[in-house]
């Protein structure tokens, strides 16, 4: 017997929550039929899945096999709905939308608040991510991305450079100096990076002596980091656009001056989905006009192959 979708997502919550009883909470059915759905799956795929006992349902070296696809079947069938709610008449329905989480939180809520009130029907679902992959897997109809789409099948526009640069509050500076030179930064409260990244290897080839031990406060979060700058924690690196939003004070422009290129993409499938498109203009659009920057590349189709 083919297995039944609903098997596999019932399948899926039973692994996330190692029990009958609380995937039936997190699905919405009874414990019985979750119970049913197991034994039918373990039938038709002949199989061992889970391991009962007394707490709860362990999943067998299968299950954990099965388990990308699995999730592989749930993104598809995400995929479908959205797509199918963005081809019915008119700017309704959802879109998904994929940014980092400084992006998200600092720099688009004012953009979609008026995509909203332009389009009462439009849900957005916004999701705080940094990996491209994500609009390939159709986990995201739309990512804002600080690098170059190279994924087959994806529409891309450039909407400019946002640049980072190390600033902190004035008060800050006022009491412990404004640093002329990287050698002076020694003395002071730098925020960082707690894990080793691009962008942090990218500031040590840039500038001498910039590693991790130097930080007075390590966080991988970029939103903590923006919040200890803010609050007079010390020095720290930001968008130059929420810096000068924020009142805070550029210092060393010249040895932190990190550009990120800043790109839009959608997944080539939703060119013609009303909801899609009115949601990628409302991003560049917005963007552009936080970065301040003229249009400088028109939309296109990457012709790569997809790397995953």
């Amino acid at each position: 017997m083919e297995p039944d979708w609903q098997w596999y997502r019932s399948f899926l919550a039973v692994l996330d929550q190692g029990s009958l009883s609380a995937a039936a909470r997190v699905l919405g059915l009874t414990q019985p039929t979750l119970g049913r759905h197991i034994d039918a799956l373990e039938t038709a795929l002949q199989l061992k899945l889970f391991t009962r006992s007394f707490d709860g349902f362990a999943p067998t070296d299968a299950a954990q096999a099965l388990k990308p696809y699995a999730i592989g079947l749930a993104d598809t069938a995400a995929a479908l709905l959205r797509t199918a709610s963005g081809q019915r008449e008119g700017v309704r329905g959802t879109v998904r939308i994929t940014a980092s989480e400084v992006v998200s939180v600092e720099v688009l809520p004012p953009i979609l608040a008026a995509l909203r009130l332009e389009h009462p029907e439009l849900v957005i679902e916004l999701m705080l991510s940094n990996q491209m992959d994500d609009l390939l897997r159709r986990e995201a109809d739309i990512a804002v991305r600080m690098v170059r789409p190279t994924q087959g099948a994806l529409i891309a526009r450039r909407v400019g450079v946002i640049e980072l640069g190390l600033h902190a509050r004035p008060d800050y500076l006022a009491r412990c100096g404004t640093p002329k030179h990287v050698d002076e930064l020694a003395r002071h409260s730098l925020i960082g990076f707690d894990k080793e990244t691009a962008r942090l290897r990218r500031m040590q080839s840039t500038i001498g002596g910039f590693d991790r031990s130097i930080f007075a406060l390590r966080a991988d979060s970029d939103l903590a980091q923006l919040a200890m700058i803010r609050a007079g924690f010390g020095l720290g690196v930001c968008q130059v656009g929420l810096a000068r939003r924020d009142g805070l004070v550029r210092v060393l422009p010249k040895p932190f001056a990190f550009p990120l290129d800043t790109w839009i993409a959608m997944h080539a499938d939703l060119r013609d989905s009303p909801r899609c498109a009115v949601a990628f203009a409302a991003l560049v659009d917005g963007l552009r006009a936080y970065i301040g920057s003229e249009p400088s590349a028109s939309t296109s189709r990457t012709s790569t192959r997809l790397k995953r």
